[in-house]
């Protein structure tokens, strides 16, 4: 009879084994509250796209852009152009020099630096901070290359002006 009482306790132990089994959460189970509580969710925002007084609009923040991301639409990938930081105040560099990598929005870039508009060095050097996302161009400053170039041809039609007059 010792046999017997033994045979109802494993009986027993392995009806409580299937038990917690079924207690445990299979990925079916998960699955199917996920979709009960996405699909409340769904009726709801639906609710709210009929009624707009009770959605609040919150406006997206624009992601701000690192030196690539800005000279990438200048022409030639802004050399001759001023980039500066946004938080910078009259200070910036005219880049004159960038060595992308294969994505396109990292690199390394040179530049002779200003400030009000003024060279502060004569030779370029290495920009510090270009993967930070803070870069702004600055259109006030036209572009250098541009000016350079106008400046030689207004002293040549100076010249030629006075052998004309001569």
């Amino acid at each position: 009879m010792g046999g017997g009482s033994l045979l109802t306790k494993r009986a027993a132990a392995a009806t409580n084994q299937t038990l917690s089994l079924f207690k445990r959460l299979s990925p079916f189970t998960i699955l199917l509250k996920t979709l009960t509580t996405s699909s409340s969710s769904s009726s709801s925002s639906a609710a709210s796209a009929q009624n707009p007084k009770h959605e609040t609009s919150i406006p997206k923040r624009r992601k701000k852009k690192n030196l690539f991301e800005v000279a990438q639409f200048l022409p030639h990938w802004g050399i001759g152009y001023h980039l500066a930081k946004s938080h910078w105040a009259n200070v910036s560099y005219e880049i004159t020099k960038i060595n992308l990598y294969k994505d396109g929005r990292h690199g390394k870039a040179w530049g002779i630096a200003h400030k009000d508009g003024l060279p502060i060095a004569d030779a370029p050097k290495k920009i510090s901070g270009v993967h930070k996302r803070c870069w702004k161009y600055i259109p006030s400053l036209a572009k250098s290359i541009e000016s350079k170039k106008s400046s030689p041809k207004s002293t040549e039609t100076a010249a030629k002006s006075e052998v004309q007059a001569a």
